[in-house]
């Protein structure tokens, strides 16, 4: 038997037999990942999750309150024009073009408010856009009472106190996730996140730069702590959103298995979507219907059509998530002048071959998941005295930031400044907050 023949019924003994069209749909996953390759890099995109607090108590304001979040974004819709409803009535997004880039506000399940906008090629651009964004709502919250904030947790309130948006699909996921893991519960209704997303420019390029992510996703953790409280009372140890995350569900959060080892490919990737328990799944009656089986069971006899394969990979919650980009999403939700430094941080990491292979040296103690896994309890534990990967933090961080500094354009070097400094102090948003 020749090697492709010897190949090629490997792979079929290895299928489900009761999943005729799993190998279709690994394609149909796998060519919506290649559908992200780009000829030009550099661009970022960034998501910024605000906190909506009452001025007066520091409590969560509530979707449905008088002056609540759905009247928040009726006072967008005059600057967002575009609207997003959750079936006939219930208002949970809104959004604009301006000039080329998408800028869209919605809403996570306990009305954290999100605006996603880029890809950016300047990141003054991205500063102004989300100044501007914040001066808008922070115009509208201001006479009413309150306020926006942007820190990892709620401040003033325990997850099970929230209330989630009328949105079916979180109902689903509140269901599902509070019984999967203890922290479900507290990831959807307490945490806030910045999220940065980066291009790629082949398969190749895609899997190089995923793996370096998932090398990265402690320390990007440790740099953007930024929650000094959970559940209402001073938190028990640093990267406390790491902690929640690690606590919210196994199948689908943390990192990919595998993905650090140089056998993986897009087609392990997708064949680790298809084995995901569902959750959610579009049904003609209610628009969601809840499912627990896998994603392979659900389309075992069904092709899947590019929004099938979108929505099986926004179920998909883990540190660093590939889309058409991907996704790094391990980061607190920062101030703005620090969740563009972030965004530089990130960006000039990965602006080049002369960064990516300074910052794949810098992490080469890093082997496969266990190595991570064990660098996010060192860090939730010891923070900045930690040392991980065979290496103080400290160190490794600093040379993070001197490479990105070093890929960075000249005007956009200053950005990185508030990033630089509380590494150059060895601290940490949180920290700062609870000694004051």
């Amino acid at each position: 038997m020749n090697k492709t023949a010897s190949i090629q019924e490997t792979v079929a003994q290895s299928m489900p037999h009761d999943q005729p069209c799993r190998q279709q749909n690994i394609e149909a996953i796998t060519s919506y990942y290649l559908s992200g390759i780009k000829h030009g890099t550099g661009r970022i995109g960034i998501e910024l999750e605000h906190l909506l607090l009452h001025r007066a108590d520091g409590t969560p304001v509530a979707y449905s309150e008088d002056h609540g979040v759905r009247w928040l974004l009726e006072q967008l819709q005059a600057d967002y024009p575009d609207t997003v409803y959750d079936g006939d009535h219930d208002l949970i997004g809104v959004s604009r073009l301006n000039g080329t880039t998408l800028e869209a506000v919605t809403l996570e399940p306990a009305a954290q408010l999100e605006l996603s906008a880029g890809p950016f090629a300047s990141l003054l651009e991205a500063r102004t856009c989300f100044q501007e964004f914040e001066d808008c709502v922070e115009s509208i919250l201001d006479p009413v009472g309150k306020e926006i904030m942007l820190l990892g947790y709620q401040p003033n309130a325990k997850a099970a106190e929230t209330e989630l948006i009328p949105k079916r699909r979180y109902k689903f996921m509140d269901m599902y996730l509070s019984e999967k893991g203890h922290y479900g519960r507290c990831m959807m209704r307490g945490t806030a996140s910045t999220q940065v997303s980066i291009d790629f420019t082949s398969e190749d390029d895609c899997l190089r730069k995923l793996r370096l992510a998932c090398r990265m996703v402690p320390l990007l953790a440790l740099v953007t702590d930024n929650t000094p409280i959970f559940e209402g009372e001073r938190r028990p140890h640093e990267l406390m959103r790491t902690e929640i995350w690690k606590y919210c569900d196994p199948d689908r959060c943390g990192l990919v298995p595998g993905v650090l080892s140089e056998e993986f490919d897009l087609r392990a990737y997708a064949r680790y979507v298809l084995d995901t328990p569902a959750i959610l799944v579009p049904c003609a009656k209610n628009d969601w219907c809840y499912d627990e089986k896998t994603f392979g069971e659900i389309y075992a006899h069904t092709p899947m059509q590019r929004q099938d394969v979108e929505h099986a990979v926004s179920m998909l919650f883990n540190d660093i998530r590939l889309k058409t980009y991907i996704e790094i999403r391990p980061a607190d939700a920062l101030p703005i002048d620090f969740a563009i430094a972030y965004a530089a941080f990130v960006k000039g990491l990965f602006a080049n071959e002369r960064t990516l292979s300074a910052t794949e040296k810098l992490l080469d103690g890093a082997h496969n998941e266990t190595d991570v896994a064990r660098a996010k309890e060192d860090l939730m534990s010891r923070g900045y005295d930690a040392t991980v990967y065979g290496n103080p933090v400290g160190d490794i961080v600093q040379g993070m930031c001197d490479i990105a500094l070093g890929g960075l354009p000249a005007e956009e070097r200053e950005l990185l400044a508030p990033i630089a400094a509380l590494i150059d102090d060895r601290t940490t948003l949180a920290e700062i907050s609870i000694t004051g």
